[in-house]
């Protein structure tokens, strides 16, 4: 060959490639992948390669995009049953805030977090990620210590990332009399962001391109105006996306109202806040959309504004929420990508979601398909980022790729694989992943990680930070009756030993 870099062929029962601006479907296709590039994707490919891969009864598809990946511990189970949030400390006292709030994970542990987190994303066919944690737990906000620690973390792995410290200027607390208000503090707001420019200069396209960067502002509701409008203008100066977390709940859109006087949207447009790779997580509250009777031009600044949404079906139905809705926005022509936001970051359990949900916020089981969620998956996520080398397999594109087996007895029969996998299928049938023509996971493993110390470690400090939460919970009320279990505990348990 003329090229020293080595070809490899892959090929599978199904292909999905990409041609004339949208995904195709190749039986029994080939993919064959030089250095971080694919070369071809078809039947017929005539050159020379060094070796081939057959996986038999797999679909090899785009790696998905995750635009809102957890990144730190999964506190889901907290909140579950767990309410209202006011009590059970995911808001914070003001005597919590008067004490000074305090980092509930060591440095070690918050590096520890990332690099588990971000084996969790592999194991689920996530090739790029924006990382996003829960700041809850945090004394404000992200460190950028912690950040390049992360850096390291994914390129050891060799996950594409889009890495950013979180940062704000306010949180919300809670009094003796349960009225929720707001918390100041404008200066560490603007420090966090000066934070966050140095660490992109630090770290943007290092690692080979896999690791860049991004803005990540916390929450529309936890930042002052003057800090979306600096924070607008750093997007813009650095050419990198900015994300921030909007019309994501009823409190959320009636405090930015009450604060400002505008809908969310309204604020981030007055602010100059939109640049070119806008990420917006959840989008589910809107004028007109989930009881919001304000009168706003929320649909057309989110048109104008080119800003992508962050659809996370998962995460939001388990509260209760749905977006109202796919098939609308998808029709004004919003960029829509997927986020998990949670655990499992099970990306085709939230495609498989965002059907279900999408038809019944329609009532209507035509107005959206599984074609609609795989793009959002892949190629949304790409447009999002304005990376069309991410998100499809053609020649010239990055070689990122998940292999998703199809002969589970469970995935049952089928006549597209596409359809079959969103009715069917989950995260644990992944079994292969590469990211720029390396493989980081082989039938189901991922090299030098150990997954049950992972898991142990990860409980073992999970069980460090809550037994915290009566000090940062309104009243004081010890952990079993912050979390009770779901059922009354009889008696002592006894104590067995357990294996790994």
């Amino acid at each position: 060959m003329a090229n020293s870099m080595k070809r490899t062929a892959l090929t599978a029962a199904w292909v999905v490639g990409h041609a004339d601006g949208q995904h195709c479907l190749y039986h029994n296709g080939t993919v064959v992948v030089e250095g971080e590039k694919v070369l071809h994707v078809g039947h017929d490919f005539d050159g020379e390669v060094a070796e081939t891969i057959d996986f038999g009864e797999a679909l090899i598809g785009p790696g998905f995009i995750d635009l809102d990946a957890l990144a730190d511990l999964d506190t889901t189970v907290l909140g579950y049953d767990n309410h209202p949030p006011e009590l059970k400390g995911r808001v914070w006292p003001q005597s919590y805030m008067q004490a000074g709030p305090r980092e509930m994970y060591t440095p070690d542990e918050l590096a520890f977090q990332k690099r588990y987190a971000f084996t969790r994303l592999v194991r689920n066919g996530i090739t790029t990620a924006l990382p996003i944690s829960s700041l809850f737990y945090r004394a404000w906000g992200e460190t950028a210590e912690e950040f390049d620690a992360a850096a390291e973390a994914a390129a050891d792995l060799g996950l594409r990332v889009y890495l950013g410290p979180a940062y704000r200027s306010g949180n919300l607390v809670v009094d003796q009399k349960r009225q929720i208000g707001f918390h100041y503090d404008a200066p560490r707001g603007i420090a966090g962001l000066s934070e966050a420019e140095a660490f992109i200069a630090r770290h943007e396209n290092t690692h080979g391109g896999l690791i860049r960067t991004m803005l990540a502002p916390d929450r529309i509701e936890t930042c002052t105006p003057d800090l979306l409008r600096r924070s607008g203008a750093a997007a813009r100066d650095h050419d990198v996306p900015i994300r921030l977390h909007c019309c994501q709940s009823r409190l959320e859109y009636d405090l930015v109202l009450q604060q400002h006087g505008k809908s969310p949207l309204e604020l981030l447009r007055d602010t100059a806040f939109f640049a070119p790779a806008t990420i917006l997580p959840h989008g589910l509250f809107l004028s007109g959309i989930n009881g919001i009777t304000h009168e706003a031009p929320d649909h057309e600044i989110l048109i104008s504004s080119g800003a992508a949404l962050a659809h996370c079906p998962l995460v939001m139905a388990r509260g209760g929420k749905v977006l109202h809705s796919f098939a609308r926005f998808r029709d004004l022509g919003v960029t829509i990508g997927m986020g998990t936001d949670t655990h499992p970051a099970d990306m085709i359990q939230n495609m498989a979601l965002g059907v279900m949900t999408a038809r019944i916020a329609e009532g209507n089981p035509t107005c959206v398909s599984a074609a609609d969620f795989y793009d959002a998956a892949t190629l949304g996520g790409a447009a999002a980022l304005n990376r069309p080398d991410l998100g499809r397999l053609a020649p010239g594109s990055a070689a990122d790729l998940n292999v998703i087996r199809l002969d589970s007895p469970d995935i049952g029969q089928r006549i597209d694989p596409i359809q079959t996998l969103l009715l069917n299928g989950s995260g644990r049938d992944v079994s292969d992943v590469m990211i720029a023509g390396r493989f980081v996971m082989r039938d189901g493993a991922i090299p030098g990680v150990d997954e049950g110390a992972f898991r142990r470690q990860a409980q073992a400090q999970f069980d460090r930070m809550v037994a915290q939460y009566p000090d940062r919970t309104l009243f004081h009320p010890p952990v079993k009756e912050i979390f009770p279990t779901s059922y009354p505990l009889r008696g002592h348990a006894p104590a067995i030993r357990r294996g790994g």
